[in-house]
């Protein structure tokens, strides 16, 4: 598997797709639709989305594939990191609401007269990026600390990670929280001062999106060739080992958690203004093991799976719930016991196989 990640051929491959992906939103600039080089705004719309999804699914493979934590709540980071930009956007629109208000409409409707405290400052721009990196940050630290401090390790640390997204979800759907509600945050109208449905804006969203994603890629094959993450798969393949020889886990289970919590939180803040929308049901125990499944099909352990996988999945996932709507949690149920049946390493784990068969 890991050849498969730091070999000639896969960097071709990355620069590429990259390329590739870059020259989507330039297609859809370029050319009026019904050219033959035109590329719809929801296709942009779309891979946007899916590579905010690639950059969740890469957070969650760095704690799971090489560390060994298997976590069914980083959901609930995703959705944190786009409430924290979202509650700019929501800011943003100022007086264009349904209300014509300084407050966004669902503050109205339920009669507030002022902002909560904790929507301070989230007007400035700076300010909300800041938390999108410190809330679910701050959240991951304070949990993981307690968590592995008293080390609960496996099926009970991913129950109570499952928990925790629950609770989290619960909270968001009371409308006295100042979040929406079940409505969440929706009708954005700026961001940074450009109007959020330009095509030049969406297109800059994208590309900032897939600068992102290879930002991560980067960052986590750094972290997984040095010796910290020669450190994490100690942890993940005989923890008790490392700590005989002097090391003490907490601290880089802590700080792999804390990491993979903050790149969740920013592939939600870059999944708002795409979407157009946030609300509760982001933190769903379902989505956060969705990202698993995302993991495990692209082949987790390998950095470039989850990526394939969180497109792949999605990808089939768009086609078959406009073909299917009722069948979907079914097919991917049925998709997760036949990976992990008969392709236990994944679709990038499945590939090395015949190439290794090929060179025997």
């Amino acid at each position: 598997m890991k050849g498969s990640l730091f070999s000639r051929p896969a960097w071709t491959a990355i620069v590429v797709c990259g390329a590739v992906l870059a020259l989507l939103p330039v297609l859809n600039l370029a050319f009026e639709p019904g050219h033959a080089l035109h590329v719809s705004s929801y296709t942009v719309a779309l891979i946007g989305k899916f590579m905010c999804y690639a950059i969740a699914a890469l957070a969650l493979d760095l704690v799971w594939g090489y560390t060994g934590i298997l976590s069914l709540g980083h959901g609930v980071f995703f959705a944190l990191g786009g409430y924290a930009h979202g509650m700019y956007l929501m800011r943003a629109i100022g007086k264009d609401g349904v209300y014509q208000s300084h407050l966004p409409d669902f503050m109205v409707f339920l009669d507030w007269k002022a902002y909560p405290w904790y929507w301070s400052f989230t007007d400035h721009y700076w300010y909300a990026l800041a938390l999108v990196v410190l809330v679910p940050g701050v959240l991951a630290f304070v949990f993981g600390y307690f968590a592995f401090r008293s080390r609960i390790k496996g099926v009970y640390f991913s129950i109570i990670t499952q928990a925790m997204t629950f609770a989290f979800m619960l909270l968001f759907f009371r409308n006295d929280t100042g979040f929406g509600g079940n409505n969440g945050f929706t009708d954005f109208k700026r961001i940074a001062g450009f109007a959020i449905t330009a095509p030049e804006t969406k297109a800059a969203l994208y590309l900032i999106t897939l600068a992102a994603l290879v930002g991560a890629l980067l960052l986590c094959r750094w972290i997984v060739t040095s010796k910290l993450g020669r450190v994490l798969q100690a942890v993940r393949d005989s923890e008790s080992r490392l700590m005989f020889i002097g090391y003490n886990p907490l601290w880089f289970k802590l700080f792999v958690w804390t990491l993979s919590a903050v790149l969740c939180g920013i592939a939600g803040a870059l999944y708002v203004p795409q979407v157009g929308i946030i609300n509760p049901s982001e933190m769903s125990p379902g989505n956060s093991i969705e990202m698993v499944i995302w993991a495990a099909v692209g082949g987790r352990g390998s950095l470039l799976g989850p990526i394939i996988g969180a497109f792949s999945v999605n990808g089939l996932k768009s086609w078959f719930t406009a073909a299917f709507p009722d069948l979907w949690l079914y097919a991917l149920g049925a998709l997760f016991i036949l990976v992990t049946l008969f392709m236990p390493q994944g679709v990038l784990g499945l590939a090395q196989k015949f190439r290794n068969k090929e060179a025997a």
